[in-house]
């Protein structure tokens, strides 16, 4: 999977989720800071990214207008804010949901991550 982070997260995300083997890079490693939304899908898509978003306003309705208009994605990733911290003690949570779809066919599809549940000491 490769997988396109939008603006929102931080670099640190990104190196993270190299290090547990997913090719990931940010709006800003690909020249797309500050564009609109849907050039940054037409970015994911014409590149093969998944792209992984928490502005479910947005990416829903580009998608789907997306797909409507005959057009195909690589897949969007949902992680909520209110699931997901982008702080850097949320980031193990986001690389672990991740990883729960990253074997999964998403092309086409809206994901909304799960935040995994908690270990028990």
């Amino acid at each position: 999977m490769k997988l396109l982070l939008d603006e929102m997260y931080p670099p640190a995300l990104a190196e993270a989720l190299r290090a547990s083997g997913i090719e990931a890079g940010t709006v800003s490693d690909v020249g797309l800071a500050g564009r609109s939304d849907s050039d940054v899908l037409a970015a994911a898509e014409a590149n093969g990214y998944v792209l992984l978003t928490e502005n479910v306003a947005d990416f829903a309705r580009l998608a789907a207008d997306h797909l409507t208009t005959g057009g195909h994605h690589p897949g969007v990733l949902i992680a909520l804010s209110s699931r997901f911290s982008r702080r850097r003690a949320g980031i193990s949570a986001i690389v672990s949901a991740i990883g729960t779809v990253v074997n999964e066919t998403l092309e086409d599809r809206l994901v909304y991550l799960e935040r995994p549940p908690r270990s028990v000491p």
